[in-house]
């Protein structure tokens, strides 16, 4: 693959960094309720599912609209798509990543302000690293079961609107299970051996998970210690209806304690 293309968000939008009062982000949102139900504390804000487990909520309408659309017409123009994953690897998707072509200043100011309006949830954790996938509808399947080197993971979909087929069985979204792996294994331990995760730290507790569905402009918040994996999509055919997600990382990972399944659990963080 290679960088036939490149646009950048001031060719795209010139007016980027002034359209909503500068923010990327949704300004009605309400990022104290949301930091509020991150450390388990008072009722759900009305920007956040109705549902939750400790370390993951969901936003829905994260970004403003044009803030949407400038990232959108990045992640479709741009020829920065340098990974290729093949199905009987890990799914079927190319993969951009921030020190390997995704690097508009616009993901990087998206990040900062990301940070500045969670201060609690984002206290001590920089960002670490942010990447962008995007999906072959012809496929069904994306990443398998695993957990990221990171304290805290913000995961939005920008897929057009519509593209998603919404067929009964294929959310299209995110899986995050309670468990994280235990504190004395490494990365391969709890990222290629899948069987044994399953059997050693999902099934003691009934595969506990919330199941968030695929919407444009949702975003789910959570530990990236949880173990995650797509949810089986269903998308329109064509280039421009692919899934795509933009992830960002922040900080460094918090394993479970202990080094057995019961003890690789998650619990609701706790504010310094």
């Amino acid at each position: 693959n290679k960088a036939l293309y490149i646009e950048s968000a001031d060719e795209i939008n010139p007016t980027w960094h002034t359209q909503n009062g500068g923010s990327l982000l949704n300004n009605q949102l309400d990022f104290e309720g949301i930091q509020n139900n991150w450390f388990g504390h008072g009722q759900n804000s009305p920007t956040t599912s109705t549902t939750s487990i400790p370390g993951a909520l969901v936003v829905d309408n994260l970004l403003s609209t044009s803030a949407l659309q400038t990232i959108r017409q990045l992640l479709l123009r741009n020829t920065h798509w340098y990974q290729t994953k093949t199905p009987l690897e890990f799914g079927k998707y190319v993969g951009s990543y921030v020190d390997d072509g995704l690097h508009d200043p616009l993901f990087l100011q998206l990040a900062k302000q990301l940070h500045e309006s969670m201060p609690r949830i984002m206290k001590g954790h920089e960002l670490k690293y942010m990447w962008a996938y995007k999906y072959d509808s012809e496929w069904e399947s994306g990443i398998r079961l695993h957990a990221d080197q990171a304290a805290v993971n913000v995961n939005l979909w920008v897929s057009l609107d519509g593209a998603d087929l919404e067929v009964e069985g294929f959310g299209g979204g995110l899986v995050v299970f309670t468990a994280k792996p235990p504190a004395n294994w490494d990365f391969e331990s709890y990222n290629t051996n899948t069987e044994f995760v399953i059997d050693h730290l999902l099934r003691p507790t009934n595969f506990a998970n919330l199941t968030i569905a695929h919407k444009p402009n949702r975003a789910v918040i959570f530990d990236s210690a949880l173990f995650h994996e797509t949810d089986r999509y269903r998308f329109k055919k064509g280039y421009e209806n692919g899934r795509i997600n933009l992830t960002l990382l922040f900080g460094e990972m918090k394993m479970g304690d202990g080094d057995d399944g019961n003890a690789g659990r998650a619990h609701v963080g706790q504010e310094l």
